[in-house]
């Protein structure tokens, strides 16, 4: 099998290429490339479809996108151009260019969602997305599954896996930030203001590597399951608020060594922590559906929060 992944450099990358299943050809891109790998501007749908055309691949996991959800308010053609033309060009090129099995697996968000249904959203639930970055994501996924339908097998050619709150050791995220904070002002014994009514779960970029590579295992056309679902969700298991999980980073900081004293953790509001793009208060995904189909059980996003700090020892 012949993967094209996008976004190499980021979290998810990262961790897609570690946990990279042993004979397959992957073919890894970033927007710069560097050694090993092949540069790749999502920004320029273009380069997207010459990249398909050249390789021909049998899958593309789009792990790829324009992530800076305030600055996205502000960059908007930038944000449209990555998040939704780009996975539109991909699959538009995989469908004229790539196998007759050919799929594309585009990671989404749960920043599509508006935040006010109170329970954790299916699979199938309406987009309604408060921001640029929700907006574009969610233009990303309507604009895929246009482009790649189903197969006539039953396999879903064009796949959306939604995801919350994506943490690990590497890249910018809230984990690696709050270690710094906690760091810098447990010494200089100033609390740390965290938002504590914005509600989700914690993702390992670990976990969601791995149920990757089993949606492109699972969704194989020679599978006997039935066909397949085209949009999925995975999270690590366990709610959270930004809060808890900033204090959850303070304890296990401490614990494995990586701070000689956590600052303490002071929750506000989001009234009193003002930004530029509006964020979902409730953001839970209902994975139940991913688990069965894909026969993985998520750990707690505690136990998986403490995996990927021990790597930074």
């Amino acid at each position: 099998m012949r993967v094209l992944l996008t976004g190499a450099t980021g979290q998810l990358g990262q961790a897609l290429r570690r946990c990279c299943p042993t004979g397959l050809d992957l073919i890894a891109t970033s927007r710069c490339g560097g050694e090993g790998l092949i540069a790749l501007d999502l920004s320029d749908a273009q380069a997207c479809r010459a990249a398909v055309q050249e390789h021909r691949p049998d899958w593309v996991i789009n792990a790829g996108a324009y992530t800076a959800v305030d600055q996205a308010e502000s960059d908007v053609e930038r944000a449209w151009a990555v998040n939704a033309a780009a996975p539109a060009a991909l699959a538009e090129a995989l469908a004229e260019h790539g196998p007759a099995t050919a799929g594309l697996l585009q990671v989404s968000t749960d920043f599509v969602f508006n935040g006010r249904l109170g329970s954790p959203y299916r699979p199938d639930h309406p987009c309604d997305p408060l921001g640029v970055y929700g907006a574009s994501k969610a233009a990303g996924e309507r604009l895929v599954l246009e482009r790649l339908g189903g197969g006539d097998d039953g396999a879903a050619r064009g796949l959306i896996l939604r995801t919350s709150w994506l943490m690990g050791p590497v890249g910018r995220n809230f984990a690696l930030t709050m270690l710094r904070l906690h760091r810098e002002n447990g010494v200089r014994d100033q609390p740390l203001r965290v938002v504590a009514d914005q509600v989700g779960a914690p993702t390992s970029s670990h976990s969601l590597a791995a149920a990757c590579w089993r949606v492109l295992q699972c969704s194989d056309p020679a599978s006997d399951a039935g066909p397949f679902p085209r949009v999925l969700h995975w999270s690590d298991a366990g709610v959270a608020s930004w809060y808890d999980v900033a204090v959850a980073i303070g304890e296990l900081g401490f614990d494995l060594g990586l701070l000689d004293r956590p600052a303490r953790v002071q929750p506000i509001t989001t009234a009193d922590y003002p930004t530029p793009a509006q964020r979902p208060s409730y953001s839970l995904l209902d994975c139940s559906q991913t688990r069965r189909v894909l026969a993985l059980e998520p750990c707690h996003w505690r136990q998986a929060l403490r995996q990927g700090l021990q790597e930074l020892r």
